[in-house]
């Protein structure tokens, strides 16, 4: 028998576009209410309408927010997924089902409890109209499993008052339903059950966001003006939340002037093309897509690279190949971004994994782009985009200035005899430019995707253009200690065994590590936040046995970039690999290390 308090998966069965989602997410936002961590996954089809879909919500008091595997109560009110959701039940777990109409005899399960409540019965007796019956359908299950888990009906009613702000006449159905689907259980079942909720104070002042919307926030405070982009899953919402907050802080409140541009383009080649543009004009510009946008993007992402044009790209990863499962997770972009375009290109890669990071690597990665006169390329996934993530509070410090790098003004100009735009002045590897119309008559230069000398004039001179390419070379052992360095989780090393991983595979990768410690098995661990990598990763992996690159992809990319740049001995790095479209688990991680620990240790796996 479950006997879980606030440790438990709830898993819900709709059908796309029936207005499940706001109902689903009132049940997860109400457990973070009481002070419990949660994290929520929306799980759906790439088809617009009509296909199953689902949303996952694990509570967890000991606050680890990756996805577990099994679950542990299932409302399912779609009949077509019906065989599948019941055979996702843990042994002993619960089934909650619209009774309506009669269960089939092949969904019966010993070992699972059912819950039938006459969900369709309930709305076609109080209500009305068709689209209410099918909208507080789903809000009637959110009331049953209030009483079920003993959620504080006080937090509800408090979330529908925000929701409804201004729309009041909302709240009343919407309190009905959920009143009717407590009564239902109240009459008919004993509750609680034994997997409940109650209230902590784990929470603090956390909120929840999503990754996506933290990007464009992070995008206003990085003094970005400008955005071009085509619309693609899952990054679309990327440039939407820029467009919001910029209707909040990028009017003029005097002449109610826009201070920003969005531009919708015909494709994401010439999107790219129009953010390289507005960088060299001087403007903050970016773009935001996935794995075929950046695809069609390489070309622009060599000119900006060899041209020494800043520029950000946001890029949430999802399932490729080709168009492959577009509403679900990957971390499969790592190789094409990393060396995006053609020739000896290198691009700098951030991993941010946490809305907190989105909004701080975002707003940062406009500076790095300027200081370093380079395309910065945000390696974000699906996961961490669109789903909402439990996230420390974003901070700004408005004394905070925007690092330019080496711009020369207009009296700075006038101090130089010639400005030569792609000289090495300080050894670096990074030149001084201008931006244009500083000075009426120094300053100009002509950019171009062809090769160069140090004054921007055109060459095809063999020695020229190796001593510019040695240059680029210089510059990216440059950034190596001016982007985000690795974090550690040790000071110095307990075990001979290693964790290497980044991004969205931090959550189960740290679940996974603290499991293994209350087994005695000590794991010491790297999270990665850029690309180049820095010594310290060298350092990592040198001093250690095996180092286990865990990530969300086929081919171990990170693991080969690991190999191709550190020329790290590949016998060492052991790739623990997920990809399914789904978010990686620790159970995952865990079961594919038992594998390649010498002797075996067996470690289980606790849900």
């Amino acid at each position: 028998m479950l006997s879980k308090i606030n440790d438990f998966v709830v898993r819900f069965a709709n059908v796309n576009g029936t207005g499940s989602a706001s109902a689903n997410y009132l049940f997860a936002k109400a457990i973070f209410r009481m002070g419990i961590p949660v994290t929520p996954k929306n799980i759906f089809p790439s088809n617009i309408q009509g296909l199953p879909t689902w949303y996952e919500v694990r509570v967890s008091e000991k606050g680890y927010l990756g996805r577990r595997d099994g679950v542990d109560l299932m409302v399912s009110v779609n009949p077509q997924s019906m065989p599948d959701d019941v055979s996702s039940v843990k042994s002993g777990g619960y089934f909650l089902y619209d009774s309506t109409k009669k269960l089939h005899p092949e969904l019966i399960r010993d070992d699972v409890k059912y819950i039938g409540v006459p969900l369709m019965e309930i709305c076609l007796r109080e209500f009305t109209d068709p689209r209410q019956r099918q909208l507080f359908k789903n809000i009637i299950y959110v009331g049953a499993l209030s009483a079920l888990l003993d959620i504080e009906f006080g937090v509800f009613e408090q979330l529908l008052v925000e929701q409804f702000k201004g729309k009041d006449k909302l709240i009343a159905p919407n309190l009905k339903s959920l009143k009717l689907g407590v009564q239902y259980i109240h009459d008919n079942y004993t509750y609680p059950l034994d997997l409940r909720l109650e209230r902590r104070n784990l929470v603090g002042d956390k909120i929840m966001i999503d990754g996506n919307a933290a990007c464009g926030l992070g995008a206003i405070y990085g003094g970005a003006t400008v955005v071009a982009w085509y619309p693609i899953t899952p990054s679309t919402s990327v440039a939407e939340a820029f467009e919001m907050y910029a209707e909040k802080m990028r009017i003029d409140p005097e002449t109610g002037k826009k201070n920003y541009a969005i531009v919708q383009a015909e494709d994401e080649l010439a999107a790219i093309g129009m953010v390289i543009g507005a960088n060299w004009n001087g403007a903050r510009s970016f773009t935001a897509t996935s794995g075929p946008g950046l695809s069609l993007m390489n070309e622009f992402l060599g000119l900006a690279y060899f041209a020494e044009i800043p520029s950000v790209l946001i890029d949430v990863q999802r399932t490729g190949p080709s168009t492959g499962m577009p509403t679900r997770t990957q971390q499969s972009d790592i190789l094409l971004a990393a060396y995006a375009s053609h020739g000896d290109t290198k691009q700098v890669l951030l991993f941010p994994a946490t809305p907190k990071e989105c909004f701080e690597m975002t707003a940062g990665s406009f500076d790095l782009a300027e200081q370093l006169q380079t395309p910065i390329i945000m390696m974000s996934d699906l996961d961490l985009g669109m789903n909402d993530h439990m996230s420390d509070p974003f901070e700004w410090d408005d004394k905070r200035e925007y690092n330019r790098g080496k711009v020369l003004n207009a009296e700075e100009l006038e101090e130089i005899p010639r400005f030569g735009r792609y000289l090495d002045v300080d050894g670096d590897g990074i030149p001084y430019r201008t931006i244009p119309g500083t000075h009426p008559t120094k300053g100009s230069f002509f950019t171009r995707g062809t090769s160069r000398d140090e004054n921007a004039a055109y060459t095809e001179d063999g020695t020229v253009y190796a001593r510019n390419m040695d240059r680029l070379l210089k510059k990216w052992n440059t950034t190596k200690n001016i982007v985000p360095a690795p974090y550690l989780y040790q000071q110095k090393n307990n075990s001979p065994y290693g964790f290497i991983f980044f991004g969205t595979s931090t959550y189960s990768a740290e679940e996974a590590m603290d499991i293994m410690t209350r087994e005695n098995l000590i794991f010491d661990a790297m999270r990665l936040k850029a690309f180049p990598f820095n010594k310290t990763v060298e350092d990592f992996i040198n001093t250690h046995e095996k180092v286990f690159v865990i990530e969300q992809n086929r081919d171990g990319q990170m693991r080969t970039l690991l190999i191709n740049e550190l020329n790290a001995n590949p016998q060492k790095l052991i790739p623990v690999l997920n990809y399914d479209g789904m978010p990686i688990t620790a159970h995952t991680i865990i079961s594919q290390v038992n594998k390649n620990l010498t002797p075996a240790k067996p470690l289980t796996y606790h849900q």
